[in-house]
C-alpha cells in the first residue's frame, strides 16, 4: 500500500475523539478488557465495539478472545509503523 494511502487509513481510524481516547487508554494500560474500555470512555458497548472494529481494521489494535471477554491491546507489530507515519506527516507539513 502506498505510504499516502496508509497515512490516510490511520488518520481516518484516529479521526474520532473516542478512538483517540481508546488508544491513549491502551497506551497507559498495555491491554484492556472490552468492558473496562466501555466503563472508561463512557459510551455504549455497541458504540465501543464499532470503534474497536475500526481500530482493528486499521491495524492499530489487536484483539484476543477469552470467551466471554475480549482483551484489546495496541498492535506491537504496527506501533513502529504508526510512529513512522505520524513522523512523516509532521516532517512534511
Amino acid at each position: 500500500m502506498p505510504i499516502d494511502n496508509r497515512i490516510a487509513e490511520v488518520a481516518r481510524a484516529l479521526a474520532h475523539p473516542a478512538r483517540v481516547r481508546i488508544v491513549r487508554l491502551l497506551l497507559d494500560r498495555e491491554q484492556c478488557i472490552g468492558g473496562d474500555i466501555v466503563d472508561e470512555v463512557g459510551l455504549a458497548q455497541s458504540t465501543v465495539s464499532e470503534h474497536m472494529r475500526i481500530l482493528k481494521q486499521a491495524g492499530i489494535v489487536v484483539a484476543q478472545f477469552e470467551r466471554p471477554r475480549v482483551r484489546y491491546a495496541l498492535s506491537s507489530e504496527h506501533m513502529g509503523e504508526l510512529a513512522e507515519l505520524l513522523g512523516r506527516v509532521r516532517d512534511c507539513c
